[in-house]
């Protein structure tokens, strides 16, 4: 299959013109930033490379099929005519899912039911068998997006989701998506050599992600992908893909980033998922609490994601926390950028420095922002100037 083929790669919201430039740099064409993701195309085995070396998609959606609709049949009888054959057999467990906006259709599930019996009638057609369902863990993942009159039926290529990379042994409370803490480094402006520190950092994914940047370690590398279990799938290619990208990773006993918490536990954590990818030797993790631990550079980048409040209790408190938070950062960190995602609004109104920049993002369904603050010694605030003696 040489043609060139249509793709839409779903990320957290805030972080599509963060993922173009990612896809271009891995030679996809025709790429397009829109809500929720960005369109691209290429030959098909462009989907090894996006899955493998995205580290701020969260799936690649291979499209197969669009048209215009009035009603459920109008999606059953495009979807029964694809070639779903010439993709997978009757062997494999299917899941079918769909999502709208602003379609006039009643009923979104009864739109999953016509696909997924589309899909079943057409490979019992041509093979006298149809698929199993499994909403667990199936072979391949379907996907359908219905606009106000046209509609778009996919085949995901990567499965589980991208931010799933295969490394995490275990996780805090609420932790951070991966692919959320990658594209927030890439918004950052972080290179590797830059000293980079997370001081409330929970299980480490923003050590881990920067670790997996510096040491050039394709954050894919330790997991299966759905495209393997189609009928397209050329095992010489994709392993051709591996080995090379395999000889680009670096061992780094010194890279510059730093993790800190005041919790043992967090610290534990975050050095077990450290281990899992050989980076626990170069990045340095102490328990402290970031209200009085100095800077380990005279200057570089700070990512976090501090707690929030939910009970009224937590709210109290960080009502608290976070002016000395701001203090602590004039205080110590005077020169550094930091970069602090939060769904806790009263943070900006807190912490007692200017933002310089706010994006928004999403964490899973979580509406939070991104706050930038380039951190003077004394504070932010801007002082009014004398007025000349007259």
């Amino acid at each position: 299959m040489t043609d060139s083929q249509r793709f839409f790669a779903t990320c957290p919201r805030g972080l599509e013109h963060a993922l173009a430039d990612e896809l271009s740099g891995l030679d996809a064409r025709e790429v397009k930033p829109v809500d929720g993701g960005v369109r691209f195309a290429g030959e098909f085995e462009l989907c090894y490379a996006v899955n493998l070396g995205s580290r701020i998609a969260s799936r690649v959606l291979w499209q197969v099929g669009a048209g215009a609709y009035r009603t459920e049949n109008d999606i059953y009888e495009t979807a029964r005519a694809l070639s779903w054959r010439e993709w997978f057999g009757p062997e494999r467990t299917i899941r079918v899912g769909t999502s709208a906006i602003r379609s006039p259709l009643k009923s979104i599930d009864f739109v999953t039911l016509r696909v997924k019996d589309a899909v079943c009638d057409s490979l019992r057609a041509a093979t006298g068998r149809r698929p199993d369902v499994d909403t667990h863990a199936p072979d391949v993942r379907i996907q359908t997006f219905l606009t106000a009159t046209d509609f778009t039926i996919y085949i995901d290529t990567s499965g589980e989701p991208l931010f799933k990379r295969g490394y995490r042994t275990a996780a805090g409370v609420a932790p951070l998506r991966e692919n959320l803490a990658a594209g927030i480094l890439r918004l950052s402006g972080w290179q590797p050599g830059v000293p980079l520190l997370d001081p409330m950092c929970g299980s480490g994914t923003f050590l881990t992600e920067a670790a997996l940047i510096a040491s050039n370690i394709a954050p894919g590398s330790r997991r299966d992908f759905g495209f393997e279990k189609l009928v397209l799938f050329k095992p010489k290619v994709w392993d051709a893909l591996l080995v090379r990208t395999k000889e680009k990773e670096k061992i780094l006993l010194k890279i510059n980033i730093y993790g800190s918490d005041r919790y043992g536990d967090a610290i534990k954590l975050a050095r077990a998922n450290l281990v899992v990818i050989g980076a626990e030797a170069g990045v340095a993790l102490k328990q402290a609490n970031v209200l009085e631990m100095p800077a380990p550079a005279p200057a570089g980048i700070i990512v976090t994601n501090p707690p929030y409040g939910v009970r009224l209790d937590e709210q109290q408190e960080l009502a608290v926390f976070y002016p000395k938070l701001g203090d602590a950062l004039k205080k110590n960190y005077a020169g550094w950028t930091a970069y602090i995602l939060s769904a806790d609004m009263t943070l900006a109104k807190l912490i007692g420095l200017k933002a310089s920049k706010r994006t928004p993002l999403f964490n899973g369904a979580l509406d939070c922002r991104l706050f930038e603050y380039r951190v003077v010694a004394g504070g932010m605030r801007r002082v009014k100037p004398e007025r000349p003696a007259e």
